[in-house]
């Protein structure tokens, strides 16, 4: 569905964003894109959709070059940036306006989401606040029902209670085989219990790239008052450690993805060691 291959990008010709990176995205995965600010998700995504250009390699998706934005491709490419714009005009409006360039949009769908996001329809966008615009366009992005999604740090902006209803409202999405969304963010746990796939990238390589099935039958993650000597990773917490464990050893095979992240951007050699094992 996406395919970088020998990808090289870069602002200027003395910093390269991204040198030499192969990853693939394939359908039928919510996948979770990580990493601190500024390692590049948010070019990741221009990338993908043809808003930006690769300074050496290739970047397909759904099997064109997206920088040639065919119209075949945009009509099925969705993506939310992290910072938007929104118009003086009223959601009916606006909706009208873009939803005929998604001919799969569902204008029922998209009235059901704002209504969970308990969006006031009747004022105008630009008198929004930042939380509800947020809310406004996740809804949208959704309801396009494009089979590439990509949702730039979808929670920035979003108080407590709304980032449960968006978590709510992702779980409740039926992914079909035909369908690819990239969630990014550096706040991991906005995402937990949503992504099917994991992505790590820092410093524009790739740190890990596995499915949480893999994760859960290699890791086990648990807290106690000391830190077993298998422990793979382990910090202070509330409960007095909270540790990785390998694979045989008891706990919750549930992924936390915040002490899964913390282990890959301190230790990258220690995860990687772990996931080639047979």
């Amino acid at each position: 569905m996406i395919t970088l291959k020998n990808f090289h990008f870069g602002y200027s010709k003395k910093k390269a964003v991204f040198d030499g990176l192969n990853l693939e995205f394939k359908s039928g995965f919510i996948y979770g894109l990580l990493g601190k600010n500024g390692t590049g998700k948010s070019t990741l995504f221009k990338n993908i959709c043809g808003l930006q250009k690769p300074s050496q390699g290739s970047v397909t998706s759904l099997g064109f070059n997206p920088f040639e934005r065919n119209p075949e491709m945009l009509r099925d490419v969705f993506l939310l940036p992290e910072e938007f714009h929104v118009p003086a005009i009223r959601i009916e409006e606006w909706a009208k306006t873009m939803a005929p360039f998604y001919p799969r949009f569902d204008h029922r769908l998209f009235a059901e989401l704002l209504g969970e996001f308990e969006i006031p329809t009747d004022n105008r966008m630009s008198e929004m606040s930042l939380g509800q615009k947020k809310k406004c366009l996740i809804s949208f992005s959704l309801a396009t029902n494009t089979r590439i999604l990509l949702l730039d740090e979808p929670t920035n902006g979003l108080d407590i209670l709304s980032k449960t209803q968006f978590k709510q409202i992702i779980r409740k999405l039926n992914v079909k085989g035909d369908r690819c969304i990239i969630i990014s963010t550096h706040q991991v746990k906005d995402i937990e219990d949503l992504v099917s796939r994991i992505t790590v990238i820092d410093s524009g390589k790739i740190l890990f790239d596995e499915n949480t099935t893999t994760i859960s039958a290699k890791l086990s993650f648990s807290s106690g008052s000391s830190v077993p000597e298998s422990a793979i990773y382990a910090e202070p917490s509330a409960r007095g450690f909270d540790y990785i464990l390998p694979q045989n050893s008891s706990g919750n095979h549930q992924p936390d993805m915040e002490l899964l992240y913390k282990l890959i951007m301190t230790n990258p050699a220690a995860a990687h060691s772990i996931f080639t094992q047979n």
